[in-house]
């Protein structure tokens, strides 16, 4: 069978250095793990890189770090910095996609810059490369990065800084070969932003999911519903990376997650790679948004390359 090829072409911002300056920002849930958020912004610190903190960072409003036209201003303001080279998110939790809500993609300077973070940051990753064009990275937070082996650091870097043009994951999966655009995120975050406008074009994609406290039927909920709409009709292939959830019954009959991957995916004919390391947990590691890349069902292997 011939491999499915995509020809949609992704921004990257140029290649960070040591020395620069970067701006971290919380656009999501409200900052309450301290020492794990300085054990962070101090790696940043130890690979040359000047981290700008804004003095309010940690306030809160109930479960946001903020309202939204605050954490809205915060990440508009960090973009438009023209000394900023990279945004780097404090945590994920929930509310990012509230700053999209009425979001006007005029006010940012056209100049692209690194966005880095996932789980809820997925909102901002996907909507920037549907709006803009510009491609982020799929890493690790500054309050998870310090939980990361030296290598996954050390890798997240090397994108960054242009010293890594591929590199491949390996797990378990069936199917075939094919090519196209990665596009990594949280399922649930992605979801919810199915049909809407900060949806990327899904067609020759290749999805990278993970999430975290999800049960199987509930992840199973989400794919049907993905296949209700269509858009797995479009994608070339699917790599799934960590999903821990919540504890099973002993006592009632249920599913492990590989049979909801079987059940809901193998029939669509199109490569699925399982068990990769990227997501909650340890190692998370950095996945360009956007990027080429090939999966190999039969060989349990995402390979990526910009």
């Amino acid at each position: 069978m011939p491999i499915s090829r995509s020809t949609n072409l992704t921004t990257f911002p140029p290649n960070l250095a040591p020395g620069q300056k970067v701006c971290v920002v919380a656009p999501s849930g409200a900052l309450y793990e301290q020492e794990k958020f300085q054990q962070g912004a101090q790696i940043w610190r130890d690979r040359g890189y000047q981290v700008e903190i804004p003095a309010t960072l940690v306030k809160s409003h109930g479960y946001l770090a903020g309202d939204d036209q605050y954490r809205r201003q915060q990440l508009r303001s960090a973009w438009n910095d023209p000394e900023c080279v990279a945004i780097v998110c404090a945590r994920g939790g929930y509310g990012a996609t509230r700053l999209l809500e009425d979001w006007h993609w005029q006010n940012l300077q056209p100049e692209p810059k690194w966005l880095i973070g996932f789980s809820d940051i997925t909102a901002l990753l996907w909507a920037w490369q549907a709006n803009l064009g510009i491609g982020g990275l799929h890493a690790p937070l500054l309050t998870t990065i310090a939980a990361e082996p030296h290598w996954s650091q050390a890798l997240m870097f090397d994108w960054l800084e242009g010293k890594r043009d591929q590199h491949k994951l390996i797990g378990q999966g069936w199917g075939n070969v094919a090519e196209g655009i990665l596009l990594p995120g949280n399922l649930t975050v992605a979801t919810n932003l199915l049909n809407t406008s900060l949806c990327p074009d899904l067609d020759q994609v290749i999805l990278a999911f993970e999430d975290t406290g999800e049960a199987p039927y509930r992840v199973d909920r989400m794919l049907t519903y993905w296949r209700m709409t269509g858009a797995l009709a479009k994608v070339v292939g699917i790599a799934l990376g960590q999903f821990d959830h919540v504890p099973l019954s002993a006592n009632r009959p249920n599913w492990q997650m590989e049979q909801v991957w079987r059940d809901r995916l193998a029939d669509l004919n199109i490569p699925v790679v399982t068990n990769l390391q990227f997501g909650h947990g340890s190692p998370n590691m950095a996945l360009p948004v956007g990027c080429q890349a090939r999966i190999d069902g039969a060989a349990g292997e995402l390979s990526f390359w910009r």
